[in-house]
């Protein structure tokens, strides 16, 4: 697979994307977890695919501007760990540590972390007949028990180390974006009806994967069904080459030797719980060959019909 989506109109997305804006309009910055997963044992030792995404303290000093929440958002998604809900894919485990980048690097205890991504085949719960570009099965074709309105999306709440833990699978693609997952962070709301009420959302970003593990999965099935031009980090409108402060994943394989086992994916985000962007509108976000999403968003929200948990 190889990237062919470079070209003004995309570069100049991509500049509105990522450049420009203050602390007030809602910053962020990313570095890479060091001490990733420590409380887990990895099949291998050294099972080290990992991204390149340096770590320093600094780092999360340097607040970055949100950049679009892309054209796939739903209000309602449920608060829990597990958002797969059935979806085949490579197992992935995201870890993500939200710190005060205004105090310090301090952790920010009870901050909501919001989730949302497509699934091996290119397509978002609730814009399940849009087209992922390419050529791919129809997303019912799969044949899962997914909640065609909540798969693939959640919030957790941080714990007193800043600290969110979700499981879900290695996102796909769909034209012209590179492979991606969606992230808000969320201050000064409560858990309430199983999703997240009231507060302010201090940032919206989106998180990424380094192209030769993404390219590995995606020749694996059900990854390989969905076929056609992938666009690499260097086509893509939003990733601005900044490697972890960017938002690129830091990702570490469950077994070396074979992808299918899975990943381990993690990042530290430094917020400034005094801003607020929630992404609407800043920069471009990527739609399907045919323009806007062609499929219905649900009648109200995303309705927590899945069952929610911690």
């Amino acid at each position: 697979m190889t990237g062919n989506h470079k070209n003004t109109s995309i570069t100049r997305r991509r500049a509105l994307a990522v450049s420009g804006g203050t602390v007030a309009a809602g910053g962020l910055a990313v570095a890479g977890f060091q001490s990733a997963f420590a409380d887990t044992t990895d099949t291998s030792t050294d099972a080290d695919a990992t991204a390149s995404a340096s770590s320093t303290s600094s780092e999360c000093m340097t607040l970055m501007s949100s950049v679009t929440e892309g054209p796939y958002y739903l209000d309602g998604a449920l608060v829990r760990k597990d958002i797969t809900e059935g979806k085949a894919g490579v197992p992935l485990t995201l870890r993500l540590t939200v710190v005060d980048a205004t105090d310090g690097c301090t952790p920010v205890k009870g901050a909501a972390v919001e989730i949302w991504h497509c699934d091996a085949w290119g397509y978002y719960s609730g814009y399940t007949t849009a087209n992922p570009g390419g050529s791919a099965p129809a997303e019912s074709e799969e044949g899962d028990s997914a909640n065609d309105n909540t798969y693939l999306r959640g919030y957790q709440i941080a714990n007193a180390n800043g600290v969110v833990k979700f499981e879900t699978i290695f996102p796909g693609w769909y034209t012209p974006r590179t492979c991606h997952i969606h992230v808000k962070v969320h201050t000064g709301g409560e858990k309430e009806d199983g999703t997240y009420e009231g507060g302010k959302v201090n940032y919206t970003g989106q998180l990424f994967f380094a192209d030769d593990i993404a390219e590995e999965i995606f020749t694996l099935d059900p990854y390989s069904k969905h076929t056609g031009s992938y666009t690499t980090l260097a086509n893509d409108m939003v990733y601005d080459g900044g490697g972890a402060s960017s938002g690129l994943l830091t990702l570490k394989a469950v077994h070396k030797k074979d992808p299918s086992k899975g990943y381990k994916g993690s990042l530290t985000l430094g917020v400034d719980p005094d801003a607020e962007n929630t992404g609407a509108g800043s920069g471009g976000g990527g739609t399907p060959p045919s323009g806007a999403p062609t499929g219905a968003p649900p009648s109200d929200s995303a309705s927590p019909s899945a069952s929610a948990s911690s």
